[in-house]
């Protein structure tokens, strides 16, 4: 193996291990936003409001947009990545008027 196969081999052990916190740290921050998310469907069960707040959505998506930008993601990705989290938490939010 040369020095500088070694070297790269190295080097993506290194971004290997950063992705792997990454992913940990998504995962408990998705854990504890669903936390807050089921708190909110619960709530909005017991005084009759709708599961959704298309409102609150469209700003949050807008919001998520600019984050997007200034972090150099891809906007498009971040808005599906929240439209497809915003989904889950109306489902979770409709099991709760039941």
């Amino acid at each position: 193996m040369t020095d500088t196969v070694k070297l790269a081999a190295e080097l993506l052990k290194g971004h290997r291990a950063s992705i792997d916190r990454l992913d940990a740290i998504l995962v408990y921050t998705l854990g504890e936003r669903f936390k807050h998310t089921q708190a909110v469907g619960k709530l909005k069960a017991e005084h009759d409001l709708p599961p959704s707040d298309p409102a609150r959505e469209a700003t949050q998506i807008a919001r998520l947009e600019d984050l997007a930008k200034e972090a150099d993601l891809d906007p498009e990705f971040a808005k599906k990545f929240l439209n497809f989290i915003i989904a889950e938490v109306i489902q979770h939010h409709k099991q709760h008027q039941t």
